[in-house]
Parts: structure tokens; sequence; C-alpha cells
């Protein structure tokens, strides 16, 4: 519990010092600038407004950093959840301080709305998204991650092991399981974790195993007092219980906590696939795909040229796909086969190395050679983007299956057409072709009933990075 609170501690102290330095430094630049607009008769009646407008910014600023939990365990090294508070605590400070404008008509705090607003918000996220990824280094080495007790049920067990993988570099260094089985050691994909005990020894294991993190995966079921009696035994031993629900895995933004008369109730929003969500995603969609035509146009030109020198046949490769509710639509891309490559599937469907009804081949022989160059860095996807400005597919959505996939789709895969398939997507950055079928479909499912304009704009920024270092795609 000592080590998980020093570490804490000090992430949280460098967290604080990052975002002051940035805060004071934007406001006193805002302020400077701000010297060009001011009448120098102002200066004279009043010589501290240039300290006191910057003071009164960032001081405002960080308090509200504070109160929105920016700097909280839960919230230190999430990604999305951690920008989005702080974006949200950016927001209100600079709210309350253009209602102070509107009201007392300071001179000088314009420049800092119009300046220190965007620039530190850009920086501050900018800050947390190093230090996360310092983290994470941290993380791979064993350091800076709670070392955790496992318990429950073998199979919830396992199935929280698998997710969590060995080496803490989700946050979460498992150092022990306790089940009730009679072995010693749990191997799950690979990983070799020890079983310290059953039910009865969960504090017992916690305390001997120095763990600052329990997680129950799974209760028993003749014991509705399981997780009460634990916490209670676990004070003074572990820092947080954490319970773990496989309804997480895809229904986890929807979920809410809400006690009533002490009962406490988990709500699940039932997800909706219409509204003014998606209107703006549409115009997301359309803005995003006209950039990237326009800023790909001279490349493409330059890729046409190569496969038309490469191979003989069109620059251009159409495909029927099936869309949103299991409408077709040809999807466009760059030719990176040869022209009879349908022609050869049949022959080739035995050497399937794809997941589920999936077809794909490391070494596929009808890529030819600029086609597999453009499919390393996802070049020839570049062509969708015709396809999201004319509305037929999103930049961000789950991948567009063919037709003979869908009429392999049971009930559950089918929700992958309710929304837009996409360019990118949970697939595209979370291993592509290396994926199994079941991980695959788990992760499209996920995005279909919880995506965010945020999410998607992640998802965006990593799709970039897989396309300069590609893992999986073939």
């Amino acid at each position: 519990m000592e080590l998980r609170n020093g570490w804490e501690k000090r992430y949280r102290r460098r967290l604080l010092w990052s975002d002051a330095v940035i805060i004071f430094v934007t406001c006193a630049a805002a302020t400077v600038l701000s010297l060009t607009m001011l009448d120098p008769r102002i200066l004279i009646e009043d010589p501290l407004i240039l300290a006191r407008i910057p003071l009164v910014t960032a001081l405002t600023w960080l308090i509200s950093l504070e109160l929105f939990s920016t700097r909280e365990s839960a919230a230190i090294g999430t990604g999305a959840t951690e920008y989005s508070r702080v974006a949200q605590a950016t927001g209100m400070s600079f709210g309350l301080l253009a209602i102070a404008f509107v009201l007392f008509q300071w001179e000088g705090l314009r420049t800092q709305i119009l300046l220190a607003l965007p620039v530190g918000l850009g920086a501050l996220v900018l800050s947390r998204w190093a230090w996360r990824r310092w983290l994470v280094r941290q993380r791979s080495y064993g350091q800076y991650a709670s070392r955790t007790l496992v318990v429950g049920d073998r199979d919830d067990v396992e199935y929280v092991l698998r997710k969590l993988g060995a080496g803490g570099r989700l946050g979460y260094l498992v150092v022990g399981t306790a089940i009730d089985d009679e072995i010693t050691e749990l191997v799950v994909d690979g990983n070799r974790f020890a079983v310290v005990g059953g039910s009865p020894d969960i504090a017992n294991a916690a305390h001997a195993l120095h763990a600052d993190t329990v997680i129950v995966a799974s209760q028993p079921a003749s014991d509705p007092a399981f997780i009460k009696r634990l916490a209670w035994e676990l004070e003074g031993t572990a820092a947080d219980l954490v319970l773990s629900s496989r309804i997480a895995d895809v229904a986890g933004p929807r979920m809410s906590l809400r006690p009533v008369e002490g009962l406490p109730l988990l709500h699940v929003r039932i997800p909706t696939f219409e509204g003014g969500a998606y209107a703006f995603k549409r115009a997301l969609d359309i803005l995003t795909s006209g950039l990237a035509l326009l800023v790909f146009a001279p490349f493409a030109a330059l890729i046409a040229i190569a496969i038309k020198i490469d191979s003989p046949g069109p620059v251009l490769f159409r495909q029927t796909r099936i869309g949103r509710d299991g409408r077709e639509f040809k999807m466009i891309k760059f030719r990176s086969m040869r022209t009879n490559a349908e022609a050869e599937l049949a022959e080739l469907i035995r050497a399937n190395e794809g997941a589920g009804p999936l077809f794909k081949m490391k070494h596929d022989p009808r890529v030819t050679r600029v086609g597999r160059i453009l499919r390393k860095f996802s070049l020839d996807e570049v062509p969708q983007f015709w396809n999201v400005f004319f509305g037929d597919m999103s930049v961000v959505g789950p991948r567009p299956p063919l037709p003979q996939e869908v009429t392999a789709y049971d009930g559950r895969v089918f929700r992958r057409l309710y929304t837009k398939p996409g360019i990118t997507g949970p697939w595209q950055v979370g291993g592509r072709s290396d994926l199994s079928w079941e991980e695959s479909v788990r992760l499209d499912l996920r995005y279909v009933e919880n995506w965010s304009v945020l999410d998607d704009l992640i998802i965006m920024w990593r799709t970039v990075k897989v396309m300069i270092r590609p893992e999986g795609a073939y």
C-alpha cells in the first residue's frame, strides 16, 4: 500500500508542476501580447493590471483542474478520460472568466480567453499525453503499477487475467490469484500466475503479497455478503477493491451506479443509433474526408502511376461491401492485387489465415509488389474517403464486411451493421489481421454501442501511428 501511495503522489506532483508551468507561461504570454492592445493610460492608472489578470486566470484554471479531479488515481494514465476532464476543467474556468469579462470589462482578459484558452488547452493535453507515454514505459518495466490479487471462480479469474496480461502494462501487476481449485498455478496465454489460496484466505494473501488492489472477478453464488465482508477484512491492507463484470466489456461507458434507499442499482443505458450525435459525426466525416482528399491528391497521382507500371489493369478496385442496416455499396480502393484475384480465391481458400469468415494470407501470391507496400501502410484505402464523402462509409467505424461474411453472421455479430462501416476503427488500431475473430467482433460491438466524438478523434490519431509503424497489415 505504501509503495502505491508513494508512486501515485510522485506522479501527481509531476503533473501538478507541469500543469502549473504550462498555465503560467501561457497566461504570461497572453498578457505580453495584450500590451499592444492596451491604452497606455490604463497602465498608468492601474500598473498592477499586467500581474493581476494572468494571476487570476492561472489560479482559476489550476483550481478548476483540481476540482475536476484531473490528477486523481482513477484518471491518471487513462487517456480519453484524463483528456476529457482536462478539457472540461478548462472550459469551466474560462466560462467563469468570460462571465467576469462581461460583468467587469477587465482589460487584458479578452486576450487570455482568445489566446491562453486554445494554446494552453492544447499544451495541457499534449503534456498529459507525454506523461502517459512515460507512465506506460515505466509499467513495461514493472513499475508504477498496482500490485494486484485476482479472486473468484477459475473461469472468471482467467478472463480477467487474459484482459490484464502480465507485466502491469495496464496499471495492474498481477502478483497472485485466489481460487478454490486445488492447484498452485494458472497458465493464461503463456503467462504463469501463482494461486495463493481460496476464498477464506484472500485478506491474508493480500497482506502477504503486499497487494494494494484486489480484483473480484466473481463472488460465490451462495454468499451474497461476500463483497461486504471482504471489504471489511481488507481495511488497512489494500488500497482498492475492484469489482469486475463481463457486462462492462461492451456496455461499460453506458453503465452508472444509482443507489436507491441503500440498494445499489447498476443502470445500463440502452444504446441509440440516431440523433444529434450522429448528425455531428456526419459533419465531421464530410470535413475530414474533404480535407483528406485534397491533401492526398498529389500522392494519389504518384500511386496511380506506380500501379500502372507494376501490373496491367485498372488503378482503382471496386468491390461490393455491406454498409449500415445491410445496404450494399461499392467500396473503392487502390488496386493491390492482380486483376484475376477474385477467380484465384477458390484455389487459396485452404490456406486461409484469417479469423472467422474473413479470408487473409500473410503472403498472398495475388498481391502485387506495389500493392504489398500500399497494404503495409494502408495507402490502398485512401480512395475510400470518396465513400465517406458521399455517405456510404464513415471515417471511423467497424470494418466494412463482404456479402459472404454477413451471411455467416449470427444475431449478435449483425449488430456491427447498426452504424456505417469505417476506413479505420478499433479493428484497424487494435491489431488488424492478427486479431482473433472473437476479439475483432468484441472491439467492433463495443465501438458501435459506445462511440463518441472523442473516441473517434483518438482512433484517428492512433491510426496515424499504425500507418507509420504497421502491425498485422498484410
